[in-house]
């Protein structure tokens, strides 16, 4: 009957959608679920090898779900149980005694049983809540049902590149690697292979091993699969693929790769001549992620599954959250190191809090590098708490690196671009740590969801220059942030000519020695984000140059720049006479998505009736708090919100 209903769905507008059979989580059903309370099924981890790569490792510390709650619901609850779902016993033996797994948390008993059905899904899941398992033990079980010697050891020598079963799409590398490693991990005892395909890699190098070895599950990025797809010499084929996961959909389509997905599924096998399935994980529900969901989805062979539920207690919701004005941009970096200092002061003195380990989300490429330099030249060969950098613009083996060496870190401070905002998992981050305010709400709640993982602690600060205060007030508005005026850099005038403290001239000493060329980059890539307050924001960057770090002047901007910038009726800016060395306009983030809101008619197919009944974490967010959200377009999911004014 269900299946009857979305093929009905499928071709006649308005149809309804009959009530689901057996254990599947149809939307209908969304409410009874919801009612129950929201928790996470995981037992602690004994493998600290996994842990350290693992999102599902994230939720082991949080409180599982009662077995006869899990029982009532008709969900599996147990990985031992997989066995009876028909999950290859190999498999099961991986994740119960090697991996030392026992309960699943709620994500993936809601979609790993109607995947193991051969179902295609849309779920709507949060990061850090078992996703990448949940979508691992289908596909690795689906491919060892099409071909059982798959299931031993000695498949392995008989692997191909021009036989790939599955492929898992994700947004980042290192996301992407991530997922790579949990997947070698659960495929050790059978003879499944594993590969990776992403960008920063050398592409022969990865090819050269690939055919050595033969793959059968491909992990990659949008951009490198669709690179070796279009490439007939690259011996990249997949004639009996047999499962395809895009994994954060909402983040790929964010960040632009909407073309490169459609050209990946062009040129796959055709769903409706091969047994293809596919399975789609997405925080968010937008628009964009409905079309997507249209083009990789079978519509008469689909589930839509929910795992977030309007009573879920948000992260934004429940961690301490702090702002702090600064006035000007010469008082952030100094502002920021202050706040290290006091923090690392604290947790060292109290042993009941775990170690100081911070992200610093910075929103330029050039103000990590700024921020990683400065920090080097402040502390030198400190053996407290070490610092490294991770943005776009460094090769792939230096993101992994250092990816690598602050998760292990006990203690640290990652300077980040977006690049780690979403999906990577960070065990035991105390602190996110924002600098200058966000593109938009969604940026900043998913950058503070990296702390206060899996029930542990965590807080956010938001370091702002005066002149994005408006806009950060527009942007943030009914976030529970508070104002703390306890950092007394924040609000130094270098004009005055009184003396800073001895922080403020340690970090405004440490910037100006640092090298030219990275503080001209740094200062350009200001003027590529947010065009609100442009003239505030010159005159604060003179103060940090010429008052604070006594330079001559501000880096000097060429004609060509500022016109590309949209600078010319600026004034106080340095302008480069024609033939200087650097003359080039920079790119300012990229635009996310307008999502409007839902009509309430009835909807067309079973795709309408799913962006109908989803949810949006950051609308029920702003619901409870100011009763409703508007109709009209505007950005964020279900429009701009009708909420009180920011107290800060």
């Amino acid at each position: 009957m269900f299946r009857q209903s979305l093929r009905r769905c499928a071709r006649i507008s308005g149809a309804i959608f009959a009530a689901p059979a057996l254990r599947t989580t149809r939307p209908a059903t969304l409410q009874t679920i919801a009612k129950a309370p929201a928790s996470a099924l995981r037992v602690p981890l004994s493998i600290n090898a996994f842990r350290l790569y693992s999102s599902e490792a994230a939720s082991a510390a949080a409180a599982p779900v009662a077995e006869d709650e899990g029982n009532a619901s008709g969900l599996t609850t147990k990985f031992a149980d997989l066995t009876k779902l028909g999950v290859h016993s190999t498999l099961v033996d991986t994740i119960t005694n090697r991996m030392r797994y026992e309960d699943m948390t709620d994500v993936q008993s809601k979609t790993i049983e109607p995947a193991l059905k051969g179902m295609d899904l849309v779920a709507q899941a949060k990061t850090g809540t078992g996703k990448t398992l949940a979508f691992l033990v289908p596909i690795l079980q689906r491919m060892i049902a099409a071909d059982p010697s798959l299931a031993t050891r000695k498949a392995r020598y008989q692997a191909s590149s021009k036989d790939i079963r599955g492929i898992i799409i994700s947004p980042t590398r290192e996301l992407a690697e991530q997922i790579a490693l949990e997947a070698e991990k659960l495929c050790q005892g059978t003879g499944l292979v594993v590969q990776r395909a992403v960008g920063g890699t050398r592409k022969g190098e990865m090819l050269h091993k690939t055919r050595r070895e033969g793959c059968h599950l491909l992990v990659g990025t949008p951009g490198r699969l669709n690179d070796l797809l279009e490439d007939p010499y690259s011996g990249i084929e997949a004639p009996n693929l047999a499962a395809i996961v895009l994994d954060e959909a909402d983040r790929m389509l964010d960040v632009g790769f909407e073309k490169e997905l459609q050209s990946i599924v062009d040129q796959l096998p055709d769903p409706k001549t091969s047994a293809r399935q596919t399975l789609l994980f997405s925080a968010t529900i937008p628009k964009n992620v409905i079309a997507l969901a249209r083009q990789w989805v079978r519509p008469d062979n689909f589930d839509f599954i929910q795992t977030i539920s309007k009573d879920d207690v948000l992260t934004h919701d429940r961690v301490d959250q702090h702002v702090v004005h600064c006035r000007g941009w010469a008082n952030v970096f100094p502002a920021m190191y202050e706040l290290i200092d006091k923090e690392i002061q604290k947790r060292t003195a109290d042993r009941d809090l775990l170690p100081f380990k911070a992200l610093v989300f910075l929103p330029t490429s050039a103000l990590v590098d700024l921020a990683g330099d400065v920090d080097i030249t402040m502390r030198g060969d400190r053996d407290r708490v070490q610092g490294w950098r991770i943005h776009s613009k460094l090769t792939q083996s230096q993101r992994t690196k250092a990816a690598e060496l602050f998760r292990k870190a006990r203690s640290g401070i990652l300077f980040s671009t977006d690049v780690t905002a979403r999906g990577l998992d960070f065990p035991n981050v105390t602190h996110v740590i924002q600098i200058g305010a966000t593109s938009d709400r969604e940026q900043y709640i998913h950058r503070l969801g990296r702390t206060a993982r899996a029930g542990k602690e965590g807080e956010g600060w938001l370091i702002l220059a005066d002149s994005e205060m408006e806009l950060a007030r527009r942007e943030l508005q009914g976030l529970p942030l508070k104002p703390n005026k306890t950092i007394e850099c924040a609000q130094h005038d270098f004009t005055s000519g009184d003396e800073p403290t001895a922080i403020c001239e340690k970090v405004t000493q440490a910037t100006a020695r640092v090298d030219p060329q990275v503080l001209e980059v740094a200062y350009l890539s200001l003027f590529g984000q947010n065009r609100d307050n442009v003239q505030a924001k010159v005159d604060e960057l003179r103060e940090w140059w010429v008052n604070a770090m006594e330079q001559d002047d501000t880096p000097a901007l060429s004609a060509s720049t500022i016109e590309k910038r949209g600078l010319r009726r600026i004034r106080g800016l340095n302008v480069r006479q024609p033939g200087s060395r650097y003359d080039s306009g920079g790119r300012g983030d990229r635009e996310g998505f307008s999502r409007g809101g839902f009509s309430r008619r009835e909807p067309r197919d079973a795709f309408e009736k799913m962006e109908m009944d989803s949810t949006s974490s950051d609308r029920r967010s702003s619901d409870r708090r100011s009763g409703g959200f508007s109709r009209g377009g505007g950005r964020g999911f279900g429009g701009r919100e009708r909420q009180q004014r920011s107290s800060w």
